[in-house]
């Protein structure tokens, strides 16, 4: 029997995973910061132990980019050390980890897709405790075990950018949405769906590195446009620059990630951006 540990439960993907649970033939541990602390070796073996897990998918994550400009304990413990001990406990009892890390792992400088083995150079902490984390797993080296760098991740569960357009375009008139920043959104139920379809597949000795994101090319101010029009709401949206939008953490102008490896690897198609966001505003709607 496949036992899946699910750490970040009430994340994006954690919270998609659990939306799929029911089309696959797995058994799922989902966990969240409350009921298993992924930073207590002890806590964690334990509960690996009792519950036989023969496959971790790890999508808890310091995710407050620009928080962890100032909470750079907090940022490491979780992106950086907390993924050393999964790896270390993976390595240790042959369990399979799938890692979700992320596009700030790059500076943003290219002007083709990365792939997996461009060089990293993350801007801000929040890349650098990521980049420590995949760093951790690929030192340690555990069977069967793959890292998965997504971009601009978004779903009909928790805070995301779609759900911040649809309430400030219903509250204003007008937007400002930056168009210089260019990359491809992630619908977080695609890239659970594609953990949860590769899991029978992960034969590989050393740890791989995968790049996800939806099909296609676009700024924040596209994005923005097409979910207003989508939505049917009238709300002006008007480009900016990043330099008009000053934030603690400076984020990638350029990170497109290029797909072929794990297209080519596990024969999957990925959606267009446009159909998964479609799909994404129609689940949102269903749902209230």
């Amino acid at each position: 029997m496949i036992n899946i540990l699910v750490t970040g439960s009430k994340g994006q993907v954690g919270s998609e995973l659990q939306a799929l649970e029911s089309h696959y033939n797995y058994n799922f541990f989902f966990t969240d910061r409350e009921s298993l602390n992924i930073t207590d070796s002890n806590a964690l073996e334990q509960f690996i132990n009792n519950n036989s897990i023969t496959h971790i998918i790890n999508s808890a994550a310091y995710t407050a980019v620009d928080k962890a400009e100032e909470e750079i304990v907090n940022a490491d413990k979780v992106n950086h050390l907390a993924v050393k001990e999964l790896a270390k406990i993976a390595k240790k009892r042959t369990i399979q980890l799938i890692h979700i890390s992320t596009d700030y792992v790059f500076d943003g400088k290219n002007h083709k897709p990365y792939n997996e083995t461009d060089a990293t150079h993350p801007n801000g902490i929040y890349g650098k405790t990521k980049l420590d984390g995949e760093n951790a797993i690929l030192n340690l080296n555990p069977k069967n075990s793959v890292i998965i760098r997504t971009s601009w991740v978004y779903s009909s569960f928790g805070a995301n950018f779609v759900k911040t357009m649809l309430r400030l375009g219903k509250e204003r008139d007008t937007l400002g949405v930056i168009f210089d920043q260019i990359g491809t959104p992630t619908y977080a139920r695609d890239l659970a769906k594609t953990i949860l379809d590769i899991i029978p597949n992960l034969k590989n000795n050393e740890v791989q590195i995968y790049n996800y994101s939806n099909e296609g090319v676009l700024s924040w101010y596209d994005f923005a446009k097409e979910i207003m029009r989508m939505a049917k709401i009238e709300c002006q949206i008007n480009p900016i620059e990043t330099i008009e939008y000053p934030t603690p953490a400076q984020r990638p102008h350029f990170s497109l990630l290029n797909k072929s490896k794990i297209k080519k690897d596990f024969n999957i198609t990925i959606p267009f951006w446009k159909d998964s966001l479609d799909n994404c505003l129609k689940i949102m709607k269903e749902r209230k």
